[in-house]
């Protein structure tokens, strides 16, 4: 993973080209992520950045992660996110970055966490087909059917696609298109729907693939 920043998801909406074309995007604000840590291969194993953004009461921070703030010179965050780099050396502690690290036209990968929808069965969570509305059926038209054989196996095998938890879980969207970037508001408007819900952190990198 290269050097991303961490936003917030404010909601979609649209805009027009110049040509009169409608395109969806979703407004990502990023409010300034500041270094709080440099990790390098000779102290901690491997080269990575840690940043901060957003803000958190005083009251709110425990000890430790106080101390923590004090001692790279930065305001307290909503939590603490990093970013592995090939050279740790070029970054400062308490230096910062914002929306103008990426440019309009760029493509970028998206990581956020899926709204949670709670334990639903077979036909939301895994798209299976229903069965029959009627001809005899009448207790089991959303019923996924047989989980397995007989006696030989005699058991459901692991994974087994069945109703269960729907998700709240880490998904990445790639190759999204930077459609304009807002460096006086901090905002960052990308091409089509991203994962989670309104006002969930969003970590954008360059993107992996071309």
């Amino acid at each position: 993973m290269s050097l991303g920043l961490v936003g917030r998801k404010c909601g979609m909406t649209r805009i027009f080209t110049e040509d009169g074309v409608s395109i969806p995007v979703t407004v990502v604000q990023v409010e300034p992520n500041k270094v709080t840590q440099v990790k390098t291969v000779e102290k901690d194993g491997y080269n990575a950045i840690q940043v901060t953004t957003g803000f958190k009461k005083r009251s709110n921070v425990n000890k430790p992660m106080a101390g923590h703030y004090a001692k790279a010179s930065v305001e307290p965050g909503r939590g603490l996110w990093e970013f592995t780099v090939d050279a740790a050396a070029e970054y400062q502690v308490g230096s910062s970055f914002d929306a103008t690290m990426f440019e309009a036209g760029q493509k970028v990968d998206v990581r956020g966490v899926s709204k949670g929808k709670g334990f639903q069965g077979g036909v939301k969570r895994h798209n299976f087909a229903t069965q029959d509305a009627t001809h005899g059926n009448s207790l089991s038209h959303r019923v996924h059917g047989s989980t397995g054989q007989n006696q030989t196996p005699g058991r459901v095998f692991k994974n087994k696609k069945m109703a269960g938890h729907l998700g709240n879980e880490n998904v990445t969207i790639q190759s999204l298109e930077v459609v304009r970037v807002d460096a006086e508001n901090g905002l960052l408007l990308l091409k089509g729907g991203i994962p989670g819900s309104v006002g969930g952190d969003i970590i954008v990198t360059p993107a992996v693939k071309s």
